[in-house]
């Protein structure tokens, strides 16, 4: 896909991991809003549950057609993007009918790159947006392989506790049999650990054995256990505009930051 500025090619980045409750969403809506205040971001919300969608603000009944329309091909991304209260930060909301896009996909023809196929034909759409962010469902059927077959890379939020590894296993697997049949293009952008809790051995543990498995895969940043994470969605609001102050904002405020800088030490050592 072409460059959108000068700066730095369009990057599509999918957030997946087949196991819920790992803060995968949350991370979505929160990265997303740290990035947007230096690049100008798209969050596509794939997960039938539309809980990217909700913690933005936008309401089930208030979201109108969305990822499900554009997958089908029902309407163009143009009419389908929503502006949200984070300035440069988009979003393509989950549709109610996307939880049967499941089934549905099975018939059409390119079902695996139908994600792909469509922002490739309407780039126009995009002018100008240099991160797209895809929150995928916790599964790996085929809303996950849309986006992991339109991704550059993909992030993986783990939360530290004993069945981590094995997840991420799971994933990192799937990514490698996406890259050779599929996506010869992706890479493992990196794993973020997630809801980790300094009191708690457990989660000193699960980090340990992370960083030793996949090194600097692991980024530095760890996102805590914070109540105000928890809370932030309730309000509509991602957790940097709920309580800016609080660690969990700074945390996200920092992969944002850490994220980027990976960003351009890989473009140099591209140059």
């Amino acid at each position: 896909m072409p460059a959108t500025t000068d700066r730095a090619p369009l990057r599509i980045i999918a957030l997946a991991n087949q196991k819920g409750g790992v803060g995968k969403t949350t991370t979505a809506i929160n990265l997303g809003t740290a990035l947007a205040s230096k690049r100008r971001v798209l969050l596509i919300d794939m997960d039938p549950q539309g809980n990217a969608s909700t913690g933005l603000g936008i309401a089930r009944q208030d979201r109108g057609a969305g990822s499900y329309a554009l997958l089908t091909g029902e309407k163009p991304l143009a009419e389908l993007l929503r502006p949200t209260r984070i300035p440069n930060l988009t979003l393509l909301p989950a549709d109610p009918e996307l939880a049967g896009a499941e089934i549905e996909l099975v018939g059409l023809d390119n079902r695996e790159r139908r994600l792909r196929d469509a922002l490739e034909a309407q780039a126009d759409a995009l002018a100008g947006t240099e991160v797209i962010l895809i929150d995928c469902p916790p599964s790996l059927g085929l809303l996950t392989l849309n986006a992991l077959v339109a991704a550059h890379s993909v992030l993986v939020p783990l939360q530290t506790e004993f069945f981590a590894l094995e997840g991420v296993s799971q994933i990192t697997r799937t990514v490698e049999r996406v890259k050779r049949a599929l996506n010869p293009a992706i890479e493992l952008e990196g794993i973020v650990l997630t809801m980790f809790d300094k009191r708690n051995n457990l989660s000193e543990l699960v980090a340990a054995d992370v960083r030793a498995f996949f090194g600097d895969k692991v980024f530095t940043t760890v996102i805590p256990r914070n109540v105000r994470i928890s809370e932030a969605p309730s309000h509509g609001l991602p957790v940097i505009l709920y309580d800016h102050r609080s660690a969990g904002a700074q945390a996200y405020v920092d992969l944002a930051a850490e994220l980027l800088k990976r960003e351009r030490r890989a473009r140099k050592s591209a140059a």
